[in-house]
C-alpha cells in the first residue's frame, strides 16, 4: 500500500468496529453541533462549567481506551514500539477531547431540559445539617 486511500482506511474502521463506528460518529455530530449552539446562545465559555466537564472527561478518555482495546482485540501489554504509545496517548487525548466537548454542551443544555428537576432530585445530596444525628445513645450502653 504506497499511499493512503480514504476509502481503504473507511473500510478497515468499519470493518474493525461495526455499528460502534456509527454510533460515535453520530454522538460526535451531536456533541459538536450542540456545543457550537450553545456557544453561539451564551456567547462565551463559562470557565467552571469547562473546568468540571474536563474533569469528568478523563473518564471519556480511559472509555477511549478499553474500547481501542476491544475492538482490536488487544491488550496494553501488546504495545512494541513507540508509535504503538503515541497512538494509544492520542486515542487518549481524543477520548478526552471529544468528552470535554459532550459533556460541557449536557451541562449548558442541563438547565433547559423539561423534567430536569426531577432527575436532578435523584442524585441531590441532602442539605448540611439536614441528617440530625440523635444525641441518645442506644439503650444498654453506658456513656464515657
Amino acid at each position: 500500500m504506497q499511499e493512503l486511500d480514504p476509502g481503504v482506511m473507511l473500510a478497515v474502521l468499519l470493518e474493525m468496529m461495526g455499528i460502534w463506528f456509527w454510533l460515535l460518529g453520530l454522538l460526535a455530530v451531536i456533541g459538536l453541533v450542540s456545543f457550537g449552539w450553545l456557544l453561539v446562545r451564551e456567547r462565551a465559555l463559562v470557565a467552571s462549567r469547562l473546568v468540571r466537564a474536563q474533569a469528568f472527561a478523563l473518564l471519556a478518555g480511559a472509555g477511549a481506551l478499553v474500547l481501542m482495546a476491544h475492538v482490536t482485540k488487544s491488550g496494553f501489554t501488546d504495545a512494541g514500539g513507540p508509535v504503538d504509545w503515541l497512538l494509544i496517548v492520542a486515542i487518549f487525548a481524543g477520548g478526552w477531547i471529544g468528552g470535554t466537548i459532550l459533556i460541557y454542551a449536557l451541562m449548558g443544555w442541563w438547565p433547559h431540559i423539561p423534567g430536569h428537576e426531577r432527575l436532578a432530585a435523584l442524585f441531590a445530596r441532602p442539605p448540611p445539617g439536614s441528617l440530625k444525628r440523635s444525641s441518645r445513645l442506644p439503650s444498654g450502653r453506658a456513656g464515657s
